[in-house]
C-alpha cells in the first residue's frame, strides 16, 4: 500500500503548471475510492480509501487539514490487513504544508513518520515497529512538497491551455528524501466518476525515479476538465502486479 500511496501522490505533482487565481479545495469535503488490484488476471477490489479536507485553528494559525485513510475491506484482513493514515497541514490559501504526519499498519508492520516544514529545512522523526525513534534534518526545494499536500495542489492549476505530450519534472518528498517526478498531458478522455457520472477528464501519465512505479505510460490519472479537477480514476503499475483506484462517491465539493 506504501507504493500505492507514491502512486496515488506522484500522480498528482503537477505543480509547475500555471496556477488558477481561486483554490478549488475547501473544507468538508470528501473522495471515496474503491482500491482494486490484479489477481490471476480479474480486477479485484481489496480497499477503501477516503480522502477528506477539514478546518483547524490554533491560538495563532487556521490551517486546512487534508487526510487520506487506506484500509482494507474486512473480508480481506485475514489475508493482508491494511490500516494507513496520511495527514497534511496546510495554509488554507496556498497549500503549503506546514505539519505531514503518516501512520501505517500493514500485515503487521508498523510504521510512524512526523515532517515539520520550516521554509527549505524539513525535520523528521520516525518510529519503525518496536526500535528507537530517530530524527533528522534535511533541506528541500522550495517547491517540494509532501505527498497529500501535492494530491491537493494539483486541483488549483490549469490544464486547459496544456498540449499532448507536454512534460514536467517535478519533486516530492517521501520517506525522508526527495522523488524527482516526470508527468505527461495526454489529453482528454471520459471515465466514469461514480456519483457525479460520466466526466470528461484530463488524462495524465507519470513517471518516477523509483522502483515503485513500472512500465511506460502504465501508470496513469484522470482529474474531471472542470473547476474542481476531482480525481475520478487512476491506474498503477508496479513492481508486484497492476492496480486502480476508481471514484465512487465525491461530497462537499
Amino acid at each position: 500500500m506504501k507504493r500505492l500511496l507514491l502512486c496515488l501522490g506522484t500522480a498528482f505533482l503537477l505543480s509547475a503548471f500555471a496556477p488558477q487565481s481561486n483554490p478549488a479545495i475547501k473544507a468538508g469535503e470528501k473522495l471515496v475510492y474503491a482500491g482494486s488490484y490484479n489477481m490471476s488476471g480479474l480486477m479485484t477490489q481489496l480497499a477503501q480509501v477516503t480522502m477528506s479536507t477539514e478546518t483547524v485553528a490554533t491560538s495563532k494559525n487556521a490551517y486546512l487539514h487534508l487526510s487520506c485513510e487506506l484500509s482494507t475491506y474486512s473480508k480481506w484482513d485475514s489475508f493482508f490487513k491494511i490500516r494507513d493514515i496520511y495527514e497534511s497541514y496546510v495554509n488554507p490559501t496556498n497549500l503549503e504544508p506546514s505539519l505531514y504526519k503518516r501512520s501505517i499498519d500493514e500485515g503487521g508492520y508498523t510504521k510512524k513518520e512526523k515532517y515539520t516544514f520550516k521554509g527549505n529545512t524539513v525535520n523528521s522523526t520516525v518510529k519503525k515497529r518496536n526500535r528507537p525513534e530517530t530524527q533528522k534534518t534535511f533541506t528541500i526545494g522550495g517547491s517540494t512538497q509532501d505527498v497529500i499536500s501535492m494530491l491537493y495542489k494539483v486541483r488549483t492549476l490549469d490544464f486547459s491551455k496544456m498540449k499532448e505530450g507536454q512534460t514536467q519534472s517535478l519533486m516530492i518528498v517521501f520517506d525522508e528524501k526527495q522523488v524527482p517526478v516526470t508527468l505527461k498531458y495526454m489529453g482528454k478522455e471520459t471515465v466514469n466518476a461514480g456519483n457525479l457520472g460520466q466526466k470528461p477528464c484530463y488524462k495524465i501519465s507519470i513517471g518516477a525515479k523509483t522502483d515503485a512505479l513500472r512500465g511506460k505510460d502504465k501508470n496513469l490519472i484522470w482529474l474531471t476538465a472542470d473547476a474542481k479537477k476531482i480525481p475520478a480514476l487512476l491506474k498503477f503499475s508496479i513492481p508486484v502486479g497492476t492496480g486502480q483506484l476508481v471514484l465512487t462517491s465525491a461530497t462537499g465539493i
